[in-house]
């Protein structure tokens, strides 16, 4: 596995702030009724990202890196909990009355 030079950094950096910029127009003009499965898609993503933190986690003895990685994982475990959280609200009002409240008297 190769490591993290310090050349690289700058242009890392880079393509993280344009991926972001790209990533906020992309999800900004998306219509309301893609939303629900827009956020699955973003949770399967973050998934993949919670992997990979935990990876280089495991693997890495650099300081800086280490805490980077730290604070991926929790991001991106929070983006998939109140991602689930907000599907599941999303799709429970979707369902007929006398299912959601057989489901909140239990």
């Amino acid at each position: 596995m190769t490591s993290l030079v310090l050349t690289d950094l700058p242009v890392n950096l880079i393509i993280f702030i344009l991926s972001t910029f790209l990533g906020v127009e992309l999800i900004r003009h998306v219509s309301r009724l893609l939303h629900t499965p827009l956020m699955s898609l973003t949770n399967a993503i973050s998934s993949v990202s919670f992997v990979a933190a935990l990876i280089v986690m495991s693997e890495t003895t650099n300081t800086f890196i280490l805490t980077l990685a730290i604070v991926g994982v929790a991001l991106a475990f929070t983006n998939i909990v109140s991602g689930f959280l907000i599907t599941d609200r999303i799709l429970r009002m979707f369902r007929p009355r006398s299912e959601a409240n057989k489901k909140s008297s239990k």
